[in-house]
């Protein structure tokens, strides 16, 4: 008779995975900790040491459990059918926290958009602020525009492609992807460096890059998650019926496409010139 682990049945009697006993979720803790106390000595005392050492074990932390994970998911029988729903609740939320995060930043940008006059508390108060010379938005910020538009597109042929079990189409996809998520990185520093104003030059300067800023860290986070994909696709880590990872970071890619829509076209477009005059 064939044993569990040759089936694929669930060595437990329902339908959940009871997890070994772990380190991560301690050292992460203490880890994340670390880092944001060395972003506070760094912003306060100019000490640099914290920021890198919590930063390095943050990431040592993160791969290391996640390199976890993907061992008890080609364990048979250990992510059920009930678990793999899990995970994609889990997935869900964490993006809805995240969309939490530009909520904030788009409430701070509209705050003094749509009321200018609480940033010099003059009467005919315009937004930008006078004299903040602003990027033309069909210059560099519309190109990353149809970068990431173009990004979404090669990230759904790649999925439809692992659908189809076509493993040749799914690398050139996510290769693709990767490729346009480097590029929009690329362009994003060329942008800053070419910034007509600084980030302590005023509220203007402080919410722009606020805001675009923490979106490009999104996408270097995505670019890294669609890396780890490209790199089990080329080992034949998915199949058609498993592959939540790279569907997880399928979701996370277009999340980061939608934002920036927001972002080009209320930042970059319509916060371009006299958009609110009282």
């Amino acid at each position: 008779m064939a044993s569990q682990s040759e089936t694929g049945a669930s060595p437990y009697k329902h339908p959940y995975h009871l997890v070994d006993p772990s380190p991560w979720p301690l050292l992460s803790a203490f880890s994340g900790g670390a880092l944001v106390l060395g972003i506070v000595l760094l912003a306060h005392n100019g000490i640099h040491w914290v920021l890198a050492a919590g930063l390095l074990a943050t990431l040592a932390c993160m791969f290391f459990w996640w390199r976890d994970v993907l061992k008890e998911s080609a364990t048979p029988g250990l992510h059920t059918p009930v678990v793999r729903i899990g995970l994609r609740y889990g997935m869900v939320l964490f993006i809805a926290s995240e969309v939490m995060f530009f909520v904030a930043f788009f409430w701070a940008y509209f705050h003094f958009a749509l009321y200018p006059a609480h940033v010099s508390g003059a009467e005919h108060a315009v937004w930008p602020p006078a004299g903040v010379l602003t990027f033309d938005p069909f210059g560099l910020p519309f190109l990353n525009t149809m970068i990431l538009l173009l990004s979404g597109c090669t990230v759904t042929w790649a999925h439809h492609a692992l659908l189809e079990n076509d493993r040749k189409s799914l690398i050139t996809g996510l290769a693709l992807t990767v490729f346009l998520g480097i590029s929009f990185t690329g362009f994003q520093i060329w942008e800053y460096a070419e910034a007509p104003f600084a980030f302590t030059g005023g509220i203007y300067p402080s919410t722009f890059f606020l805001a675009t800023g923490f979106h490009g860290f999104h996408v270097f986070v995505g670019t890294c998650f669609l890396t780890v994909c490209l790199i089990r696709a080329i080992r034949g880590g998915f199949t058609p019926e498993r592959h939540f990872g790279f569907e997880a970071a399928a979701w996370y890619w277009h999340f980061v496409d939608v934002v920036w829509l927001f972002l080009f076209i209320f930042i970059y477009w319509w916060g371009a010139g006299e958009i609110a005059q009282h």
